[in-house]
């Protein structure tokens, strides 16, 4: 049955399911397995995990106790380009028709998509070099 509701528990199941296929995904997992490591239940995904559920659940719900700027997290990764974004966004939208009704993920996807346009216009992933 899919989640018609955006709560805590569903935030939960998509954030861990969805960083399950990034781990799968040869384009993705190395940025990931780099700052995190490659098993999900050690500490630095642990603390992970627990900083997306407030960040989504606070952006979809305004109930979570995210407080901070993604942007930063991502600002000295370095080798991010604007594929990396299109395939998270890709994965992401994946995750969410498995897992909530088509109200529901189209109402998260549109957070997710604005989220990716901000990152690749803030990193400067758009522009052509000159």
């Amino acid at each position: 049955m899919l989640y018609e509701t955006i709560d805590r528990g569903n935030i939960e199941t998509l954030v861990r399911s969805f960083y399950k296929k990034v781990l799968d995904d040869a384009l993705l997992s190395p940025f990931f397995i780099r700052a995190l490591g490659d098993d999900l239940k050690n500490d630095k995904w642990y603390e992970h995990f627990n900083t997306l559920d407030n960040f989504w659940l606070s952006l979809m719900t305004g109930e979570g106790r995210y407080m901070g700027d993604p942007l930063l997290a991502h600002m000295f990764l370095g080798g991010l380009e604007e594929k990396h974004f299109e395939r998270w966004l890709l994965l992401f939208r994946e995750t969410l028709d498995e897992l909530f009704t088509p109200t529901a993920a189209i109402k998260i996807q549109g957070r997710a998509k604005a989220l990716s346009t901000r990152f690749i216009s803030d990193l400067e992933l758009n522009e052509e070099d000159e």
